[in-house]
């Protein structure tokens, strides 16, 4: 089959886990790349009952040897065609009071993980001059707001990262995208932290998960003749 390698994979209401699930919808492999174990096995429970497949791989998106064993696994399970790199950390506070400890912490889960993820996902999609490679980004990775600076470095540097790829390997027939995401999701993260905010903005005031990864699906199947590099998704009631 088909093989699809997405990292970033959380709760089952995340954008991760929604992404799995519509890439096994489209018939392809799915190898689930996240930080705990539990939240693996019960996407891979879900995309199994529906008949699809499923390997849940707990990964470390900022240790080099856990990414490559991630994506020797998943070359060996088939030809990898999509491979998405979701993982991010959504930090904020008093710039004047942020550890330096933190703001590398953002760097290397928002910016050095897409690093490793991208070039070992290339260096099997090469060869074959076909695949398609997604960043996850968000309004911070087009512009900074006050008490984000961590955030906001950390996802500049992915899409600037992103547009170099896209640059460098679109002309050997790999499909490089970045996706941002301006606004709130609507999924656990939020609804278990600001509940408050989810009944302000309502249902129609948040990004739907389904939507957003029908947007990722629609990028992956693009044509040749037509690719889209960056893709930006809000609300329609989101102020951009």
């Amino acid at each position: 089959m088909p093989v699809a390698v997405i990292v970033g994979v959380g709760p089952s209401a995340g954008l991760g886990a929604t992404l799995c699930r519509h890439a096994a919808q489209a018939g392809l492999h799915v190898f689930a790349g996240g930080r705990t174990s539990t939240q693996l096995e019960q996407t891979k429970h879900e995309i199994e009952a529906a008949g699809g497949n499923c390997m849940p791989v707990v990964t470390d998106v900022t240790a080099e040897e856990q990414v490559q064993a991630l994506i020797e696994q998943a070359e060996q399970a088939g030809q990898i065609e999509l491979a998405i790199y979701n993982a991010g950390n959504n930090y904020s506070g008093n710039f004047l009071e942020i550890e330096a400890s933190l703001f590398e912490q953002a760097w290397r889960v928002g910016t050095l993980g897409g690093f490793l993820f991208a070039r070992e996902v290339l260096r099997r999609m090469v060869p074959r001059n076909q695949g398609t490679l997604i960043f996850t980004g968000a309004s911070a990775s087009l512009r900074g707001k006050p008490r984000f600076a961590p955030f906001t470095a950390a996802k500049a540097g992915l899409r600037a990262m992103s547009q170099s790829l896209a640059r460098e390997f679109q002309p050997q027939g790999i499909h490089v995208a970045h996706v941002v995401i301006d606004g709130i999701i609507n999924g656990d993260r939020i609804r278990n932290r600001a509940p408050a905010l989810v009944e302000q903005l309502g249902e129609e005031g948040m990004l739907q998960l389904d939507d957003i990864a029908s947007a990722y699906m629609f990028l992956h199947q693009q044509p040749r003749s037509a690719w889209t590099h960056e893709l930006d998704l809000r609300t329609f009631q989101e102020n951009f």
